[in-house]
């Protein structure tokens, strides 16, 4: 059974998925094929239902409930850090709600976040990858940067504003859910339960190879050298990736009941992962 697997070009989605890549794991029957697009695309293409399995956005999934359940695995969740809005000099809050800030989608969990941490403000969107440099051109007073520009940055000379990770962690006591990976309804609860150990076999066996997955990782780092590229790895693909548990449950359950209170989706929001009901 041919199943497309959509994830973005970047080093945590590399490294998740090496196992797989490298024929690593029994693939159970599934022939797999790797599209790799930037998430604002899987999340658009997730509301078509075009993937069998896809990395979205958390924020996306209320969207694209119908046609897709959770995978109880390969999150990205961030414990006291996260997606990080960063300007050329210092700004307050206050300064933060009167300015536009380019965002690397409004469909992407960063984005939700930081309404939930601001409230209302200005914002254009921005391919993620170049939102460092509207800032530094001045185009944009301030951006919110997700994947590896959280790490490179200050090496810019940018400063850090906020970090939304870190507030989550003190308004909630929980870790923030960014990425997410879902699955079609339509493959049936046999064929999920099947896709779903698959794809967890590529998690656990990649994270036992941690060496040689981050080698292949590099190559989708955009200039990250080892070190920075394991770092990255290190804080997305972690034992909340593995299986999200009750505290990441709790945690995208939360998220997205803040989003309903701010009415941020289209209608409420039924939470459900392959194998549970």
């Amino acid at each position: 059974m041919r199943i497309r697997l959509g994830h973005s070009p970047d080093p945590d989605d590399a490294f998740m998925f090496w196992a797989l890549s490298e024929g690593r794991i029994d693939t159970r029957g599934f022939e797999f094929e790797h599209v790799l697009r930037d998430i604002q695309t899987l999340n658009e293409w997730a509301l078509e239902g075009r993937l069998e399995v896809t990395a979205i956005s958390l924020h996306s999934y209320p969207f694209v409930q119908d046609r897709y359940v959770l995978l109880p695995h390969g999150a990205s969740m961030g414990a006291g850090y996260g997606p990080i809005v960063v300007a050329s000099e210092p700004l307050s809050d206050e300064q933060l709600r009167e300015t536009e800030i380019a965002v690397p989608g409004r469909m992407t969990t960063a984005f939700l976040a930081l309404r939930l941490y601001l409230g209302d403000f200005r914002f254009r969107e921005v391919p993620f990858d170049r939102i460092p440099d509207e800032v530094l051109s001045g185009r944009a007073d301030a951006g919110l940067l997700i994947h590896e520009g959280q790490l490179t940055y200050a090496s810019l000379g940018l400063v850090k504003l906020v970090d939304l990770g870190e507030w989550w962690l003190q308004e909630t006591d929980l870790p923030l859910p960014l990425g997410v990976n879902v699955a079609r309804r339509d493959l049936g609860d046999a064929v999920l339960v099947r896709l779903s150990e698959v794809l967890r076999d590529s998690i656990d066996v990649s994270l036992a190879n941690r060496e040689e997955a981050i080698r292949y990782a590099l190559d989708f780092g955009r200039g990250l050298d080892v070190g920075l590229a394991d770092r990255f790895v290190g804080m997305y693909v972690n034992e909340l990736t593995q299986d999200y548990g009750d505290k990441g449950r709790a945690a995208v359950r939360e998220l997205l009941r803040r989003g309903e209170e701010i009415g941020a989706f289209e209608r409420p929001v039924e939470v459900q992962f392959v194998g549970s009901r």
